[in-house]
């Protein structure tokens, strides 16, 4: 429709100093004369639309000019620019687009951006940075997801999923969803998710308005308390890991940490990857646990 392509011209002049009759012409799939027609419509209206012969000419906007932005504050419309930027660093559908839109019509020039947000971890590749853009067309149109899991314990599970909500919270992505298996709202980390795929079954299920990523903590769950010591050669990891309040620097350099932890494969084997800088001292069994495995580890050298 010619209000749309009318629309779209101005968003694209706005969001660029200068374009070509031809540039716009092949961005919107008409010819160059039907874009000088709608160029003069725009200046009808009152769209101050200038054209520039020669080398680097071409069609702009009067300089200063931009759509009525007094409904959103200085602050507000920066907000919703580094919003747009993390979506575009997620891989969200068009996002390079709207921020290019909505950049326009506030008059921010992207060229100088400042902030630069990726998820994605070193290396990674190019299906695990897609895997959020994914998850995000199965949850908005509600689909059934499936994938293999490998839990904190390394069971692996084949799970059938109702997605309801991606979250990213302390340097990873989680993925809320019901789980058909357990009948019931699980958290999912989305580095464990292997196979992932989308089915064409739908669901109706929104997530409960109370639900909370973080349970309340108590006291009684048989979750014993850690006190380890890390080498000050590895202090950098220990404030990268745990929070600043349960870490305490004695006075030989070691920085001494109170933690709660399971009994399980998974802590040892987190605990392990600070290598030779870190000694439990309590609980004792779980010090005994950890001898054995690097016993275990010695051994196979």
């Amino acid at each position: 429709m010619q209000i749309d392509r009318l629309i779209q011209i101005v968003f694209l002049l706005l969001s660029r100093e200068t374009i070509t009759a031809k540039q716009l012409a092949e961005e919107l799939g008409v010819s160059a004369r039907t874009i000088y027609r709608d160029i003069n419509i725009l200046s009808v209206a009152g769209i101050p639309v200038t054209s520039q012969k020669g080398y680097r000419g071409g069609l702009s906007l009067l300089q200063g000019f931009s759509l009525d932005k007094s409904y959103f504050t200085r602050e507000e419309q920066s907000n919703l620019i580094q919003a747009l930027q993390i979506l575009k660093s997620s891989h969200y559908p068009d996002a390079d687009k709207t921020l290019n839109k909505v950049a326009g019509l506030f008059s921010h020039h992207l060229q100088s951006q400042w902030l630069e947000i990726d998820f994605s971890y070193w290396g990674s590749p190019e299906t695990e940075r897609n895997r959020i853009t994914a998850l995000e067309r199965a949850l908005v149109n509600k689909y059934v997801i499936t994938f293999t899991y490998f839990n904190s314990e390394l069971t692996i599970t084949r799970q059938a999923v109702e997605p309801l909500k991606l979250v990213f919270k302390s340097h990873a992505w989680y993925l809320v969803a019901y789980s058909r298996l357990r009948q019931d709202i699980r958290t999912y980390k989305m580095s464990r998710i292997r196979e992932l795929q989308i089915t064409d079954q739908l669901f109706d299920r929104e997530l409960p308005k109370d639900f909370s990523l973080t349970p309340s903590f108590r006291e009684e769950l048989d979750a014993p308390l850690f006190l380890l010591h890390f080498s000050k050669k590895i202090a950098y990891k220990v404030y990268d890991e745990f929070p600043e309040k349960d870490i305490k620097p004695l006075d030989d350099g070691t920085l001494e940490v109170r933690f709660r932890y399971q009994l399980s494969e998974w802590t040892f084997l987190y605990l392990l990857s600070f290598g030779e800088y870190v000694e439990i001292l309590e609980p004792a069994e779980a010090r005994a646990m950890l001898k054995e495995k690097a016993h275990a580890i010695f051994s196979k050298y």
